[in-house]
């Protein structure tokens, strides 16, 4: 191994270190709580080295965040190519991967979507943003693709994929967040699975075309 190659596996291991112990700090402190010295702290690393890889922690938790949208992207173009399933059935199964998402890293998608609504965007480079947009896109586009398939078929109502699967999303973002305030309450309260799969059986038999009749109307 060059001494190139190497460097690079040791800046990955750093790399790899870093991430670990904020999302440790993370899940103990919050993200507005949290400071880069107790990520520091935590790594066993010094201040200096961590903004010789981040910026900030801005550009540390939306490198969590990437992680989170490529896993999610992954999974969702995985389904979109079972063409030996019904378009419904796969769209289920992109709702079901969102909630298999969650449940793999909770506390990074809650605080995805909060970023989604904040200014902790303003604050990236350029680069991250657009990585993050770029993941975005491709997230809800394998959506928009399935849902366009399911037009074209006559299977789903002819309406604009892309603001549907903008729809499917934000069905997911908005019970993410409204499910995580409520067990800030009462710990008890953990209802986001079944939440979403009545919210998604709602949505999917919501776009059906049969459940749209008269449309469109007739000149």
């Amino acid at each position: 191994m060059g001494i190139r190659e190497r460097k690079q596996r040791e800046r990955e291991r750093r790399n790899q270190q870093i991430m670990t112990a904020a999302r440790r700090v993370l899940t103990r402190k919050g993200f507005n709580s949290t400071t880069m010295e107790d990520i520091a702290k935590e790594a066993e690393l010094s201040p200096g080295t961590l903004y010789l890889y981040f910026s900030g922690k801005e550009a540390l938790y939306a490198s969590l965040s990437l992680r989170v949208l490529q896993f999610m992207n992954m999974r969702l173009k995985s389904i979109a190519r079972k063409t030996d399933m019904s378009c419904r059935r796969r769209l289920a199964l992109m709702a079901q991967a969102m909630y298999d998402v969650y449940q793999f890293d909770p506390l990074i998608v809650v605080n995805m979507s909060h970023m989604q609504s904040s200014e902790i965007l303003l604050n990236l480079s350029e680069e991250v943003l657009e990585q993050i947009k770029a993941l975005s896109r491709a997230t809800t586009g394998a959506v928009a693709g399935l849902i366009s398939e399911g037009i074209e078929k006559g299977v789903f109502v002819d309406r604009n994929p892309t603001a549907l699967a903008d729809i499917f999303w934000a069905i997911f973002s908005g019970l993410v967040l409204w499910e995580e305030s409520k067990k800030r309450l009462n710990s008890r309260k953990d209802f986001l699975k079944d939440t979403l799969e009545l919210a998604y059986r709602i949505f999917i038999k919501g776009i059906e075309k049969h459940a749209w009749p008269g449309y469109p109307p007739q000149a």
